[in-house]
Formats: C-alpha cells, structure tokens, sequence
C-alpha cells in the first residue's frame, strides 16, 4: 500500500511540476514579448487625435516626444519663428524637420497644421537647403515654392510643403 501512495504522489508532483513550467514559460514570452513592443500614446491639444505609436526596439525617446521608424519626434503646440523652432530644438539635441521620404509622417495623418521643416532659403546659394546644408530629394518635393529671401518651408503630414516668412510664428516639427 506504501508503493501506491508514493506512485500517486509522484504523479501529482509531476503533474504539478509541469504546469509550474508551462506557467513560467508562458511568463517569460509575455515579459518578453512586453518589453520588446514599448509604446507610447502621445497626448495631442487642438483637435489632435490620440494614437498609439510604436516604437521599435532601435529607438528610446525622452518624455513627450513620438518615437516611429527610429526616431524621435518632438511636435509642438506652441507656434515660434523659424529661428525659435531651430534654436529650441538644438536645445533639446535634435534639429527641425528633415524628411527622409514623403512617407515619414504618416504616423500623423490626421493633422491638417503646417509645422517649420529646417529647410530655409540660402541666398549665398540661391536655392533651398536643409539645415545640414543639403538640398532636397526632388522626389520628395517635386514643386518647392520658388525661393525667396527671408522664407522658410513649413510642411503638413497631408504632403503639403508651403514657403512662409521665417520671422512668422507657426508649429514646428523636432526630430532626433
């Protein structure tokens, strides 16, 4: 009758023994799974509307900035001058706006503002260039306005690039 008992309890042990298993593996992917897909939902005033955004292991954004396709956004509520914009956002290690590709705000879609772009006309140049002293895709802007002294680019997610006087107080785009 001792055999009997101690084989029952062994099969209880070892039922019990492999469920504690499957418990901890099934927490371990969860964990896993949690940590490797962080998001963010970015609270938008002004008729914005709240989405989240995800973020990819590649990048990690300070608070209130939107992290999407490896980079971080800072997208302003408040309008400043060109120069404003750009000087707020070296402060803050990043710079105005350059897009990579037309599709790079898309995470924005729903937005109808124009926002400053770090590309500004350059008259020892005569022509528009990013902050980084390069020149635009013309895939990515194929009808810039025509350059004007003075104008910098502000660019809408709906893929509408406007030329505006620097000095004008309008939202801004920040990017890491």
């Amino acid at each position: 009758m001792a055999a009997s008992q101690i084989t029952v309890w062994r099969l209880i042990s070892g039922t019990f023994g492999v469920i504690c298993l499957s418990l901890m593996a099934t927490l371990g992917i969860l964990l896993k799974n949690a940590f490797s897909k962080q998001s963010i939902q970015p609270t938008f005033s002004s008729g914005h509307i709240k989405e989240e955004q995800k973020v990819s292991d590649c990048c990690s954004c300070q608070e209130e900035w939107i992290g999407y396709q490896c980079n971080c956004y800072f997208i302003s509520d408040e309008k400043k001058s060109w120069e404003e914009s750009r000087h707020f956002c070296a402060s803050h290690n990043s710079s105005l706006l350059q897009l990579q590709n037309s599709d790079e705000l898309d995470f924005m879609n729903t937005n109808q503002r124009l926002f400053w772009t770090g590309l500004s006309f350059t008259e020892e140049r005569d022509a528009w260039l990013w902050e980084d002293g390069s020149v635009p895709s013309q895939d990515l802007f194929s009808l810039l306005p025509t350059p004007t002294p003075g104008y910098c680019i502000a660019y809408s997610p709906r893929k509408v690039a406007d030329s505006r006087p620097c000095a004008i107080n309008i939202h801004y785009i920040c990017k890491q």
